[in-house]
């Protein structure tokens, strides 16, 4: 398959592609923050969790995908990220996942499938654990579960532009433009210690799951995703080929077939 934008230099010009008009958008207040979410087409609907730094417009590659293959898209800025707000309160990923379910509720959705990306695929699978009749599906993508699972991280090219892409959106997006700094560094601090979710939790989870990782991931060990595909009961592992931690961007067609056919396996 072509490649798209492997080294991310499109990505840190102009972002990814724009998200399509939505269907509804708005806030739901939870917990001392306002959580921005927006909706697109219709049929089972799929909520999609971006990364750490990020936000929902990382994803419009693949809404756009979800919506042509039959199904609802809904985005959610993560506490603090994009649109969303926060309170003074340190980082937690099982706070964040409590904000999914109060969109969840806002939104009258009994039940969804889950595309988690980095930080937003522990986001998912923890609301797998903690709600799992809410969870229908998670394909959960390029991030650990405990902390042995991540890789001693080089800041190569890619990730710099990365960065730099992430900075120039929260200054456009945030409620707190002039703080990206503080932004980066509370989340920073977060990722070095959390999430810290043993084997014998892992082995609780009972919903349908798909550990996703890809051959070149600057942050997480292969192994590590591995350890995941066999604690979780009937897990099935996914490698994606040729690129890394930013699938979804680099080659959206390669990352939205291989979500696209773990849906249909899954809920059909």
């Amino acid at each position: 398959m072509d490649s798209y934008d492997d080294d991310l230099s499109r990505f840190a010009a102009d972002g990814a592609a724009p998200l399509p008009v939505a269907h509804d958008q708005g806030y739901v207040e939870c917990d001392g923050a306002r959580i921005w979410y927006a909706t697109y087409g219709s049929g089972l609907p799929v909520i999609l969790l971006h990364g750490g730094l990020g936000h929902s417009g990382n994803w419009g590659y693949q809404a756009p995908a979800l919506v042509k293959g039959g199904y609802q898209a809904i985005v959610i800025d993560s506490r603090g990220h994009g649109r969303s707000t926060r309170d003074d309160r340190p980082y937690k990923y099982e706070l964040m996942a409590s904000d999914v379910l109060a969109v969840m509720d806002a939104l009258r959705l009994e039940r969804a499938s889950f595309v988690g990306w980095s930080d937003g695929a522990c986001i998912s699978l923890i609301v797998g654990m903690s709600a799992p009749d809410r969870v229908a599906a998670v394909f959960f993508f390029a991030c650990n579960m405990d902390p042995s699972g991540t890789k001693e991280v080089e800041f190569t090219p890619i990730l710099k532009r990365c960065f730099s892409r992430h900075a120039k959106d929260y200054a456009q997006l945030s409620a707190t433009p002039d703080q990206f700094d503080a932004f980066a560094d509370a989340i920073g601090l977060m990722m070095n210690t959390e999430p810290n979710y043993s084997a014998e939790q892992l082995a609780t989870i009972r919903v349908p799951v798909a550990i996703v990782q890809s051959e070149h991931d600057e942050f997480i060990k292969p192994e590590h995703a591995e350890y995941l595909s066999r604690t979780i009961p009937n897990a099935e592992f996914i490698n994606l080929l040729g690129v890394s931690h930013f699938a979804p961007l680099q080659r959206p067609d390669q990352f939205n077939t291989a979500v696209l056919e773990f849906l249909h396996k899954t809920l059909t």
